[in-house]
C-alpha cells in the first residue's frame, strides 16, 4: 500500500469540509462559523506570505489558546510555511532553543512573552510580532486561496517536551496531519453536532489533533486554558460540551472534583492518551460519567496516534491499548525484527502514512528511532521503533508493559512500573502513584514508590492500607522497598507527571534511605 493510494488533501483545506452554518470555534476565544474560519485562514495566510519568506521557512507561535493559536496551523501551511507552535507554559530558555533549532524566520507572540526574550534569543533575521499585528491582519484584506501542497510537504514541527536534554522537533507533513484528523474523527464517531472542549496545549500533538479532527467532522472546538478542575466543569456546563480529551493526571483531578449530575450527563465521549488509565481510574470514570463512551488510546508524537480501544471493549479489557487506528499498522517485534507470538512481549513498531519525517536538524536521533519497517509490514518504508514494550493477545488487543528504558531490573526480574502503579491506584485513598527503580547494591535496582493520597484522609493509616493492599496484589519481588508520600506531582508542559524530574529529585534521597 502506498501513500498515493490514500486520498489526502493539504491540511489548510480542512475548514472547507465543515458545515458552514455551524460554529467552528466557540467559548472565550470568540465564535467563528466555518465560513468565517476559512476567511480568517485565508487572510492570515496572506499576511504571512507578505513577509516574502522562502517556501518552507519556519514561523513560530507562542500565544494564548485563542483564535490565532487555532488558525495558525492552517494559515502557515496555506502560505507555504512550516508552523512551529510553542507551548505557552515554556520559559525563555526553552523557547530560545526552539527558535534557534528550528531557524524560525518569524515569531508571533503576546507582547508580554516577547518582552521576556533577549535580542540574542531570536535567530538572525527573525522578526517578532505581537498578536495585535495579527488581529489587524484578520480584520480585512485579500486572502490566499487554498494551497496545492504535496502530501509529503512539511507542514509543522512539534517539539517534544522534557525535563532534561534539549526538546527535539518532530517533522509532520500535510499527510500526517490530514490522515490523523480524518482517522480520529472516524473512530471517535465525531459529528457536526459535537462540541469539543480543548484543554490540552495546541503545541501537543494530541491537543492540536482535537482542532483538526473536530473540524474534519464539522464540529465545534471550545478552547480553554484552565487552572482548576472547577474551570473545566464550568466550561462543560456553559458550552454544552459533548467531548473531553485528557491525560491521566487531568482525569485524576476531575474524578476528585464535584460534578453536578446534569453537567456530567452532558459528556458523551471521553478520550485518553499520554499514559494508561488503569482499572481503578476506568472504574471511577465509569461511575462519574456512566453515559459517556470511553476511548483509551496510545500515541507517540513521532507517529501521532497508534491505537485505540473501542468503548464496547473497555469494561472487559480496561488495561488494553486496543488495536491500530485507521491508516496505522502496528507490529509487535523482537529485537531481530520478527513478529512476536501472542502474549510475548516485544517492541511496538508503527508503520504506515502516519509516521513522521524524523527529527528536525537531528539525523543522529532520527536514525535511532526511524528505521526500515519490519519485513512483515504491508507498508514498508520507514517505521517508528517506539522503544515501548507491549503484548498482543490472541484477539489482537495490545497491552502496554513499559518503556524499555523505564523498566525496573531488580534481582534479575524485569518489572513494569505501570503494573506496580496500577496496583497502588486500585487501593482506596490513593490518588496518584509513580514507581521508580533506584540503584541498590544487593538488588541492582529497588522499587520505590511516590504516592499522593486523596485529600482529607489520615495519611499514616492510608499508607498502612497501601502496604497491605500491595502485599496482596503483587509478588514479593515487585513490592516497593520504600514509599514516600508527597503532596503533589510535578507536571510537564503537556500535563503529564514529570517522571524524569521525579527520578532526578528523589533518586539520591532514596538511595540514602535504602543504604
Amino acid at each position: 500500500m502506498r501513500l498515493s493510494d490514500i486520498p489526502v488533501r493539504p491540511i489548510d483545506h480542512l475548514p472547507q469540509m465543515g458545515a458552514p452554518a455551524h460554529g467552528a470555534l466557540a467559548g472565550r476565544a470568540g465564535r467563528l462559523t466555518f465560513a468565517e474560519l476559512e476567511s480568517e485562514t485565508a487572510r492570515l495566510a496572506a499576511w504571512l506570505a507578505g513577509f516574502g519568506f522562502a517556501a518552507g521557512s519556519r514561523v513560530a507561535s507562542w500565544v494564548a489558546k485563542g483564535q490565532v493559536a487555532a488558525i495558525m496551523p492552517l494559515a502557515a501551511a496555506r502560505a507555504g510555511l512550516v508552523h512551529v507552535p510553542v507551548n505557552p507554559l515554556l520559559k525563555r530558555a526553552q523557547v530560545a532553543h526552539i527558535l534557534a533549532d528550528s531557524g524560525a524566520s518569524l515569531l508571533v507572540a503576546t507582547a508580554s512573552r516577547i518582552a521576556t526574550l533577549d535580542p540574542a534569543d531570536l535567530p538572525a533575521g527573525c522578526e517578532a510580532h505581537g498578536e495585535a499585528d495579527v488581529a489587524c491582519a484578520l480584520t480585512g484584506g485579500e486572502g490566499l486561496p487554498p494551497s496545492d501542497a504535496a502530501p509529503d510537504a512539511l507542514a509543522a514541527i512539534l517539539y517534544t517536551s522534557g525535563s532534561t536534554g534539549r526538546p527535539k522537533g518532530v517533522m509532520l507533513s500535510h499527510a500526517n496531519l490530514w490522515l490523523g484528523a480524518v482517522a480520529v474523527a472516524d473512530y471517535l464517531r465525531l459529528t457536526s453536532e459535537d462540541r469539543v472542549l480543548a484543554v490540552l496545549p495546541f503545541s501537543f500533538d494530541y491537543g492540536q489533533n482535537q482542532l483538526l479532527s473536530t473540524w474534519a467532522a464539522g464540529g465545534t472546538v471550545v478552547p480553554l486554558d484552565y487552572l482548576t478542575a472547577r474551570d473545566v466543569i464550568k466550561a462543560v456546563a456553559a458550552e454544552r460540551i459533548t467531548t473531553l480529551a485528557g491525560v491521566p493526571p487531568l482525569w485524576v483531578q476531575l474524578v476528585e472534583a464535584e460534578w453536578p449530575t446534569e453537567t456530567a450527563a452532558m459528556l458523551q465521549r471521553l478520550t485518553n492518551s499520554g499514559g494508561a488509565l488503569g482499572r481503578a481510574l476506568v472504574r471511577k470514570l465509569r461511575t462519574l460519567f456512566p453515559q459517556a463512551d470511553l476511548y483509551p488510546m496510545y500515541g507517540l508524537t513521532e507517529a501521532f496516534r497508534s491505537t485505540y480501544l473501542p468503548p464496547a471493549l473497555v469494561d472487559a479489557h480496561p488495561e488494553s491499548m486496543g488495536r491500530a487506528i485507521p491508516h496505522a499498522e502496528i507490529l509487535v517485534c523482537r529485537p531481530d525484527g520478527s513478529v512476536t507470538d501472542d502474549d510475548e512481549p516485544g517492541e511496538l513498531v508503527h508503520c504506515g502514512p502516519l509516521v513522521a519525517q524524523g527529527y528536525w536538524n537531528d539525523p543522529e536521533r532520527t536514525a535511532e528511532r526511524f528505521r526500515p519497517a519490519p519485513a512483515a509490514s504491508q507498508y514498508g518504508g520507514m517505521a517508528v521503533w517506539s522503544g515501548d514494550t507491549v503484548r498482543r493477545d490472541a484477539e489482537g488487543l495490545l497491552t502496554f508493559v513499559g518503556r524499555d528504558d523505564a523498566m525496573i531490573k531488580s534481582a534479575g526480574n524485569r518489572i513494569s512500573p505501570t503494573e506496580v502503579e496500577e496496583a497502588a491506584q486500585a487501593i482506596p485513598g490513593v490518588a496518584e502513584a509513580v514507581a521508580l527503580g533506584v540503584r541498590d547494591e544487593r538488588l541492582g535496582q529497588a522499587v520505590h514508590m511516590l504516592v499522593r493520597f486523596v485529600g482529607g484522609i489520615d495519611t499514616d493509616a492510608a499508607e498502612d492500607e497501601l502496604r497491605a493492599g500491595l502485599r496482596i496484589a503483587l509478588p514479593n519481588f515487585m513490592m516497593p522497598k520504600e514509599i514516600i508520600v508527597i503532596d503533589s506531582f510535578p507536571r510537564t508542559p503537556n500535563g503529564k507527571i514529570d517522571r524524569v524530574l521525579l527520578a532526578h529529585n528523589y533518586g539520591a534521597a532514596m538511595m540514602e534511605a535504602s543504604a
